[in-house]
């Protein structure tokens, strides 16, 4: 449906009030799918105030957010959708395809859902669609962002060269999402292994949610597909217009995107913040929901969405 979204209620998430509307599925209804053009997406649109948009990285889905967004829920509206391929919304168009093209469908969605985030958070390659979202957004009131562990500095080198060819012969290849799921199925310890390489502390609930992801042979076809044409060069040329809006947290025991990145972006990027988390990993926001969520509401009162809290935001330079 074009110009309208077609709303059907899945399911809910606690702490969220599952009576308020909004535009027929409202900021109280925990998880939508809402058919916007050619793609239906997945996606949580909960609580009430400022809005906030939630974009996960790649491999994952909006479940990732699921602990700091109940916790943000009751002074800010949460927008978290699966990204086009993961989870359970649709893929792209065929050959629409990049960040760019990513961050235009997400546009379109939050004019669909009527929404203006002040507010876009971003976790690995979804750092790198949030700068983009918020780099293209027209006219004043441009959002701030927060990239957590961001995947914002183009590869380089050996890596470059071999990195992107690579994953385009695996997405065109029709089989291997198919062969890359039935081998996880067949091996339940290696989607264990692969959260342990993150450098994060990983519960059972965190394996249970990337095994039913990953053994998903169309999550993985889409994941793939995002990797095969992820070029941040152009990127890396427009951060610097994000001066002050940005801020970087980064953790330390990250071993997917190396710490020394955020350096390279903040030596890039005048007047950016910087947040230090050093005993998490790459997935700091679901190791430490809590932790997470008291950053998010601090960086969304230093940017004026919610009233000044007793202790001001004073991030790590």
């Amino acid at each position: 449906m074009t110009g309208a979204c077609a709303i059907e209620k899945v399911g809910t998430i606690a702490g969220f009030d599952a009576g308020a509307g909004h535009r027929g599925a409202g900021p109280g209804s925990a998880r939508a799918q809402v058919h916007e053009g050619s793609i239906r997406w997945q996606l949580l649109d909960a609580g009430q105030g400022p809005c906030v948009l939630l974009l996960h990285g790649t491999g994952s889905s909006w479940t990732s957010w699921a602990q700091v967004a109940e916790r943000i829920g009751g002074s800010l509206r949460v927008l978290a959708p699966d990204l086009p391929g993961n989870g359970r919304t649709d893929p792209l168009p065929r050959g629409e395809d990049g960040i760019a093209a990513y961050a235009r469908s997400i546009a379109t969605l939050l004019r669909e859902r009527d929404a203006r985030p002040g507010l876009i958070v971003g976790h690995s390659a979804g750092a790198a669609i949030a700068a983009r979202l918020a780099l293209d957004e027209p006219g004043g009131g441009a959002p701030a962002v927060l990239c957590v562990n961001g995947a914002l500095r183009p590869l380089a080198g050996w890596t470059a060269a071999t990195f992107l060819p690579v994953a385009r012969l695996l997405a065109l290849h029709p089989v291997v999402p198919s062969f890359v799921a039935a081998l996880l199925k067949a091996d339940r310890p290696a989607v264990r292994r692969l959260l342990a390489s993150t450098g994060s502390r990983i519960d059972e609930a965190m394996v249970d949610r990337y095994e039913h992801l990953l053994r998903d042979s169309r999550h993985v076809a889409g994941t793939l597909r995002m990797m095969a044409h992820w070029d941040l060069r152009a990127l890396a040329r427009d951060l610097p217009r994000l001066a002050s809006r940005l801020t970087l947290v980064v953790a330390g025991r990250d071993r997917t995107i190396s710490p020394r990145d955020a350096r390279w972006i903040a030596g890039r990027v005048p007047g950016c913040d910087t947040i230090h988390l050093p005993g998490l990993g790459h997935l700091a926001h679901e190791e430490a929901p809590t932790e997470f969520a008291s950053i998010v509401r601090k960086v969304a009162s230093a940017r004026g969405l919610l009233p000044s809290p007793h202790r001001s935001l004073e991030p790590e330079r």
